[in-house]
């Protein structure tokens, strides 16, 4: 089976949390599910470089990379893939960005997190997050 190495940013602001919601893809169970932006670490990438690279080509958001802190890495299996994902804490002072990717996002407080139809693998983000509250 696959195995795919990726980062993730939980971008906050004003006590929020960024949400982006994916667009239809080739896998129905997570096809317009939400997640944590990010994506691939490309070869011997680090994740925090992955993160910030990530970030700027689908988003166009700028991370200050000192403003990163690892959060958890979740291990996660899907029906056609294993996913490694190093999630980070991301505090951003500007919250401006552009969607290039993904079709819909919320800002949400950490305790409306699990409203949402996460992605699978992003799940054990959000009931850590909630935990913390």
């Amino acid at each position: 089976m696959k195995e795919i190495r990726v980062s993730a940013g939980i971008i906050q602001s004003d006590d929020k949390i960024l949400c982006v919601q994916r667009g239809n893809g080739k896998f129905d169970y997570i096809s317009f599910k939400y997640e944590f932006p990010g994506g691939k670490i490309e070869g011997e990438e680090n994740p925090k470089d992955a993160l910030m690279r990530e970030l700027m080509e689908e988003m166009d958001m700028e991370i200050i990379p000192d403003s990163m802190e690892h959060f958890m890495t979740v291990h996660h299996t899907y029906p056609d893939f294993k996913i490694e994902m190093h999630a980070f804490l991301c505090p951003v002072e500007d919250p401006r960005f552009t969607l290039l990717e993904h079709i819909d996002f919320q800002w949400l407080p950490t305790e409306r997190l699990h409203e949402l139809d996460w992605a699978g693998a992003d799940w054990p983000i959000v009931e850590k997050l909630k935990n913390m509250v």
